[in-house]
């Protein structure tokens, strides 16, 4: 009698082999279905407030003002305008995107830890097992994709390493919402079954399907393993969240651009992101033939700087902060108000906006737009000294924009030219 062959479906010999699709390949003691509820909880409240506080940088730009505020051609629906960027508090912008940028530092532990945790479903055989099934695929290949690409162009962009090809501005927007359409979709199919496992753990009877078949002896257990990732995450904390700070914080700040060493003694001692060397502003460009241009209905003016000190001058405690996360304490502005010059350009009673525009003749943001509402403030002012003394050159000599609550790249340096009307 001949001897039957027996065989074997594809996914069943693929799973005998030692390969990733088999379970038992994966042999962590660690893995476990309430070890990654506790990091997805985590993430989900982390990862809300990061995509809230994204959105509000990106009301800070007042993107709808003028096109040289918003970097995001053809965003269509995607780039919907929240409201008219306030302009108190003074330190608003310097909170929401301080919290925008630290909490996404801090969350990297986390968000490598639950990667981990999940990467032997990534692996699981058939790949799709049912609509629902291949719809939770999808959610998660976006969140993962999303995350990682989110993540990284964030993390250089604060290093100020721009390896990635385009603008950051524009990458990281459209980046944004991919990331968010895997993010909700895999809440609403996930957050459930997480919360039911923190709760109540894993009903009698039923696998932990992220558990190891086959463990190896624990020399860990997951209480540690949660306990490593959050040490992780306040080592971060504490060597990224002082470059908001000044003084001994910022000193500890290490893996930040903005923190470490102080800047210098006198005035002019606080951070700075673009110096005059590295746009070429030259002693010539801001010497004595250097003149602010001023437009409006009432004509075009030009003024010197020592004409600009004779006008009335205002004093201002704001502080500079940047998109890229970090910020400075208030300092002391003086100059005149942007609401000044818009009444001698011919905007007595209630001003408009302002097109600045920039000595620098390359970069991004050379040219701004300021909406009324950020003129009309009188703490808004074309600052002409700093703490008491003359601005320096890194620092926007001869004059530079100071608006309580924007962001650091609409506070123009160097100004060369003031347009009031519509925008």
């Amino acid at each position: 009698m001949p001897e039957r062959r027996r065989t074997r479906s594809l996914p069943a010999t693929l799973s005998a082999l030692h390969t990733p699709a088999n379970p038992r390949f994966w042999r962590s003691p660690v893995r476990g279905a309430r070890f990654t509820a506790v990091l997805g909880i985590v993430l989900l409240a982390g990862l809300t407030l990061l995509f809230v506080t994204g959105l509000l940088s990106y009301a800070a730009y007042n993107p709808d003002l003028n096109p040289v505020n918003d970097k995001t051609p053809g965003k269509g629906l995607l780039g919907f305008y929240l409201f008219s960027w306030p302009t108190g508090p003074h330190w608003l912008y310097r909170l929401t995107q301080g919290l925008h940028v630290t909490v996404g530092i801090v969350l990297v532990p986390v968000l490598l830890a639950k990667l981990w945790s999940v990467i032997p479903r990534l692996f699981a055989l058939p790949p799709v097992r049912s609509v629902g099934h291949a719809l939770e695929r999808l959610s998660l290949l976006l969140l993962i994709g999303g995350a990682l690409f989110q993540f990284i162009t964030g993390l250089l962009n604060i290093q100020l390493d721009y390896l990635f090809p385009g603008s950051f501005y524009t990458l990281h927007f459209y980046g944004a919402w991919v990331f968010l359409a895997g993010f909700v979709t895999h809440t609403v199919l996930k957050a459930p079954q997480a919360v039911r496992v923190l709760r109540n753990g894993i009903p009698r009877g039923e696998p932990d399907t992220l558990a190891a078949p086959d463990p190896l002896p624990a020399t860990l257990s997951r209480r540690g393993a949660l306990a490593m990732v959050g040490a992780g995450s306040l080592l971060l904390l504490i060597t990224s969240a002082g470059r908001s700070f000044d003084g001994p914080l910022r000193r500890i700040a290490l893996l930040t651009p903005r923190g470490g060493t102080d800047p210098g003694p006198g005035p002019n001692a606080f951070q700075v992101n673009k110096t005059a060397a590295a746009v070429r502003i030259t002693p010539a460009d801001t010497g004595e033939r250097w003149r602010l241009t001023v437009r409006g209905p009432a004509g075009e003016f030009r003024f010197s700087r020592a004409e600009l000190l004779a006008m009335e001058q205002h004093s201002a405690a704001l502080p500079i902060a940047c998109v890229e996360g970090w910020s400075t304490s208030d300092q002391q502005w003086r100059g005149v108000r942007l609401s000044d010059l818009a009444a001698l350009a011919g905007f007595p009673d209630r001003p408009p906006g302002v097109f600045v525009e920039s000595l620098q003749r390359g970069g991004s943001f050379r040219k701004a737009a300021l909406r009324d509402n950020q003129v009309r403030d009188g703490r808004s002012l074309l600052a002409l000294e700093v703490n008491g003394a003359p601005l320096s050159p890194d620092h926007g000599y001869p004059a530079r924009i100071i608006v309580p609550a924007a962001p650091g790249v609409l506070n123009t340096k160097w100004v060369e030219t003031l347009t009031f009307g519509e925008l």
